[in-house]
């Protein structure tokens, strides 16, 4: 699986239709297709596709036409995603019509052809399944485990409640592993797993 961490737009032109293309993480989905129908009150369709990872790690998808005959342009959409095995990812396609109808076959392909090129245009990186650590420790061995996170690159929130500090951050199977071993310089009264 795949995942982008930014927003990346293009846009195409087919038959006096312009088809505007926004890739996004889909954390920034909703708020992104509300923008876009504020900026672009003159476009007649917002055809989405998403598909991201629930709680249980399931794959949720989900995708609309927008007033387009259906299955011409949400599904088309969402089969790109598919085939680039992006996750985590929604794609808005903003549609202005330019007078000539494109029939079904030729929607199918202006949507595709949309979404194939802002992938194109996009850096994917390979995603992996991390899992959520939250220890507790004494304020006075912070900084050591600061220096371990910094160290490995791992990104944490730290939270203060009287001598103690709250730390959570996610790891992977072998960030985990490091994280075991770095742990056994501590007792267990020292760090707690919350």
């Amino acid at each position: 699986m795949q995942i982008i961490t930014q927003i990346y737009t293009n846009s195409i032109e087919i038959k006096k239709s312009t088809f505007l293309a926004f890739l996004c993480p889909y954390e920034h989905f909703k708020t992104l297709l509300s923008d876009l129908k504020q900026k672009h009150p003159k476009a007649v369709h917002f055809v989405y596709a998403y598909r991201y990872l629930n709680n249980f790690n399931q794959i949720v998808e989900d995708k609309s036409d927008d007033g387009e005959p259906k299955g011409t342009s949400g599904m088309p959409s969402l089969n790109v995603l598919r085939g680039f095995n992006l996750i985590n990812t929604a794609v808005i396609v903003v549609r202005y019509f330019g007078g000539i109808k494109l029939g079904t076959g030729g929607l199918v392909k202006a949507y595709s052809d949309a979404v194939n090129e802002v992938i194109f245009h996009a850096t994917l990186i390979p995603f992996e399944i991390k899992e959520k650590i939250e220890i507790a420790i004494n304020i006075k061995n912070l900084g050591r485990l600061e220096y371990f996170l910094n160290s490995n690159t791992l990104k944490f929130q730290r939270n203060f409640i009287n001598e103690r500090v709250i730390l959570s951050f996610y790891v992977n199977a072998n960030e985990k592993e490091k994280f075991e071993i770095f742990c056994k310089n501590f007792t267990p009264l020292e760090i707690q797993r919350q």
